[in-house]
């Protein structure tokens, strides 16, 4: 099961990569705000609302988890921004 995640931060806001198919089977891909962003498989979580919801369903599956976070900041604009908005 996978406890790190890679975390994209720009001067305004931050998001958390996860696999669709985490939040499918987390059975809360439709509580994703569509202030999330996705490309391809994944799903970019935005760090105030979504990543709680995501955090909280992780571990209520499994108790006593620790998520880890590798997190990478750039001083411009991510281009994250430039994503498709998320839709379940």
């Amino acid at each position: 099961m996978k406890t790190t995640y890679d975390v994209y931060e720009d001067p305004g806001h931050g998001w958390v990569k996860v696999h669709r198919k985490e939040l499918i089977d987390l059975g809360i891909a439709d509580q994703i705000s569509p202030y999330s962003y996705q490309r391809g498989e994944f799903v970019y979580l935005e760090e105030d609302r979504d990543a709680s919801i995501f955090a909280a369903a992780k571990q209520k599956q499994k108790p006593g988890i620790k998520l880890k976070y590798r997190e990478y900041h750039t001083d411009r604009q991510s281009k994250i921004r430039g994503y498709a908005p998320y839709q379940p």
